[in-house]
């Protein structure tokens, strides 16, 4: 993938180009470091077995990206979240090798805290088709042709027909078990069952969001299936509940949760002391991909200690112009868009649809208290709680962020396989029309470049920006 739309920061510190070279040597050591706990033998063979090891063994590449435009704190807190991503994916990739036992693949939906509570080693079935798109641009290209010959519509949503189509190519390493749901739409919850054939027939445990989930009959109901889960999984695998262990994970959870509220409260200021990706890229890793560990809290620490220090020096961005929030989903292919936006327009990002977690903290008081805590949080997941129920489900958080924050404007991901979203497109543009908010709807594919370009998302882009907002480039 290229770079060419962003131009490097022109007056970069000493401390910048140190920071260039600490966050760099450490993406590498960490590298290193698994590969020898996994052994060189374990890992050239999986070289050959997995081709997306090699594709990914380019651990710089959203480094770069996230910080090559910025400087000070705000470029450090960029290094923090890509290093911090990496150090994760690792971990996860040597969990699932080191105890086989233990390994669980979950839908990216279900939430990881029941897992770590039973000392299981996760894996997100969807992890691989965010991170890969983002690391290459034809990096889904392969997966998903191969789900359309195997028989999937063409036009089902991209990042679970990449992930059917890594099962079907055997690139996804073979769980005990398999936890999903029916969240967030049809073409998730069709998904797993090719997956899991796929697979070889893993045993799959499936949980049953209501349509109305935000009642107390709901949740009510959901803890039953959990507890039902969690029966299956001790069936199925080598992992057992211990409640002590899984209230550690929920403090750590509703720790990290406080730390990351209270950042957004210092976002709401003008100009923001902290956007783009620390904001969302920390969210997808620390709040989704892997929640309740000691990694989330102290990041979230660091992201309101670096926010303090650039509240001082007038905020995040070196010219502010506008603020914005991204609805539905993200531009794989062309993870840049922000950067880009940032650098060119002075577009804050300060949320987006995966980012905003609003669930309750977690009662730790007992098992039961526990349980209905995780339920809310599974049920009211973003994206999960946005596309289920009431259409008022998608647009009132919008809204809400719209006026708490200040924003000036709303970009949304129409990408083209989320029927879901475009079926709402009209009636949004009612809605921002009579609150007089402008109103971007970029065409994509959320995986596949080949419908849309990111030089053609960003045209989009500038269209908007020059003929709605009337602004001119930096």
């Amino acid at each position: 993938m290229s770079l060419e739309c962003l131009a490097p920061h022109p007056n970069p510190t000493w401390r910048d180009r140190y920071l260039d070279i600490k966050y760099a040597a450490k993406n590498y050591a960490n590298l290193a470091k698994s590969g020898l706990r996994l052994g060189p033998l374990r890992m050239v063979g999986d070289l050959f077995r997995y081709r997306w090891m090699t594709r990914l063994l380019n651990p710089n590449f959203l480094l770069k990206m996230a910080t090559m435009t910025r400087t000070g704190p705000y470029k450090e807190a960029n290094a923090l979240v890509m290093t911090g991503i990496v150090e994760g994916a690792l971990k996860i990739l040597e969990d699932i090798y080191t105890r086989p036992g233990r390994h669980v693949l979950h839908e990216d939906l279900v939430t990881a805290e029941l897992l770590y509570g039973m000392d299981l080693a996760p894996w997100q079935g969807e992890m691989l088709s965010v991170l890969g798109p983002m690391v290459e641009i034809a990096f889904a290209q392969r997966y998903l042709d191969a789900a359309v010959e195997a028989g999937y519509p063409p036009d089902m949503c991209g990042l679970n027909q990449t992930t059917v189509g890594l099962a079907l190519e055997g690139q996804i390493p073979k769980p005990r078990a398999i936890v999903t749901s029916n969240m967030p739409c049809d073409a998730s919850l069709a998904s797993y069952t090719g997956i899991s054939r796929a697979l070889g027939g893993v045993p799959v445990f499936r949980l049953d969001t209501p349509w109305g989930f935000y009642s107390e009959r709901a949740v009510d109901y959901f803890v039953v299936q959990l507890k039902e889960m969690i029966a299956f999984l001790e069936e199925h695998t080598e992992g057992r509940m211990d409640w002590d262990r899984l209230r550690e994970v929920c403090e750590r959870r509703n720790a990290a949760h406080e730390y990351e509220s209270a950042l957004w409260d210092l976002m709401r200021e003008k100009p923001a002391p902290m956007a783009g990706e620390p904001v969302y890229f920390g969210s997808l890793m620390h709040m989704t991909l892997s929640p309740g560990t000691p990694e989330s809290v102290e990041y979230w620490k660091r992201m309101v200690q670096i926010a303090g220090k650039l509240r001082k020096r007038g905020g995040a961005l070196p010219d502010e112009r506008f603020r914005c929030a991204m609805w539905n989903a993200p531009t794989l292919p062309m993870p840049e868009l922000f950067v880009w936006a940032e650098q060119k327009w002075g577009v804050a990002l300060l949320m987006e649809m995966l980012t905003y977690h609003r669930e309750q903290y977690i009662d730790t008081k007992s098992p039961e208290t526990m349980l209905r805590g995780i339920a809310r949080i599974i049920m009211q997941t973003p994206m999960a709680r946005h596309a289920r129920g009431p259409m008022d489900n998608f647009f009132s958080d919008l809204f809400h962020l719209y006026e708490y924050f200040g924003l000036d404007m709303i970009w949304l991901g129409g990408q083209i396989g989320c029927k879901n979203a475009l079926a709402t497109c009209g009636v949004l543009r009612e809605k921002c029309r009579e609150r007089g908010i402008p109103l971007l709807i970029l065409d994509f594919d959320i995986a596949d470049a080949r419908v849309m370009s990111p030089a053609g998302i960003r045209e989009q882009a500038e269209r908007f920006m020059e003929t709605v907002m009337h602004a001119e480039p930096l």
